[in-house]
């Protein structure tokens, strides 16, 4: 069973991204934590929908390595574009924006990482809202019969989830 903890988990680390970038200080290296939360949340959507898919997923931090496992095994995941030519930068600042006491996100890179790593979460349905495709009762309905009867009773952030493992029973 898809363990939604991961999903969780991304989207607060995108949250908290946000709220660095909201909410800057004046020493420009918070910005890096900001990145590195960034860089977690693709990270973990991308091994939680391997995780769905059956796949065993490596220790990995290289976003190139897993969108390309995910390429190969067909998992239920869509990689934007953007997301796909901006992989290494990603990985990147994994470790740079911690331990790279010289390495300073650069502004305009970290603002457009969060618009287009929203669009990568919102195309998943990785939200507090339920996704579109959830809307319709009966597709829902259908899912929810798909879990386990201790996992029907959940939220729509679960029920998103929980469509990436059953996106192609439905």
């Amino acid at each position: 069973m898809c363990d939604v903890r991961l999903f969780r988990s991304a989207w607060m680390d995108f949250q908290t991204a946000q709220m660095i970038w909201e909410r800057p200080y004046n020493d420009e290296m918070i910005l890096n934590n900001a990145a590195y939360h960034l860089q977690q949340a693709v990270e973990k959507v991308i091994k939680g929908a391997l995780e769905c898919a059956g796949i065993t997923v490596p220790n990995t931090h290289k976003i190139t390595k897993l969108i390309q496992m995910v390429s190969n095994h067909g998992a239920n995941l869509v990689i934007t574009e953007w997301l796909d030519d901006h992989s290494e930068m990603l990985s990147e600042w994994e470790a740079e924006s911690r331990y790279n006491m010289d390495f300073l996100v650069e502004k305009r890179k970290l603002e457009r990482a969060i618009q287009e790593i929203r669009v990568f979460l919102t195309v998943n349905g990785i939200q507090m809202e339920l996704r579109p495709e959830l809307l319709e009762g009966s597709k829902k309905e259908k899912l929810r019969q798909c879990l386990p009867e201790s996992k029907r009773d959940c939220s729509d952030f679960e029920l998103n989830c929980y469509y990436l493992m059953f996106k192609k029973k439905l």
